[in-house]
């Protein structure tokens, strides 16, 4: 008798172990913090004098772009590029665009759906000397 409630002790010790583990695991996991990442769609449209030559993106408050998403293209006065499963950090993104004088133009922009930048002459521009 006393080895059927010694089998029975160990078996329940088992399961315990067994469902902590489990518990351990799902905490473990992966969550939507702000570390989790949306994909957004992002639509740039040029409707100025400039001719875009890069595109890049970047986390909001750091200047760590990535690499140019325009591929060698250009982005001329009434054309757009969609950028497709942007992944974001947070809940938005920056774009920066460089235009062919060498100046930069930026805009913070939402994630998590679609965004759209439309740049214009009157775009705030950086252009390093002004």
């Amino acid at each position: 008798m006393k080895s059927l409630h010694l089998n029975r002790k160990i078996n329940i010790a088992c399961r315990l172990a067994i469902l902590a583990t489990v518990v351990c695991a799902l905490a473990a996991g992966p969550s939507r913090s702000s570390a989790y990442s949306n994909a957004t769609g992002i639509t740039v449209v040029n409707s100025s004098s400039r001719e875009i030559r890069y595109l890049y993106l970047s986390p909001v408050g750091e200047d760590n772009w990535g690499p140019d998403q325009l591929n060698d293209a250009r982005l001329t006065n009434g054309q757009s590029v969609t950028l497709s499963d942007v992944s974001c950090g947070g809940s938005e993104i920056k774009v920066i665009a460089e235009d062919s004088d060498g100046c930069f133009l930026s805009s913070v922009v939402s994630c998590g759906g679609a965004a759209q930048w439309t740049i214009t002459n009157a775009t705030s521009a950086d252009c390093g000397s002004e």
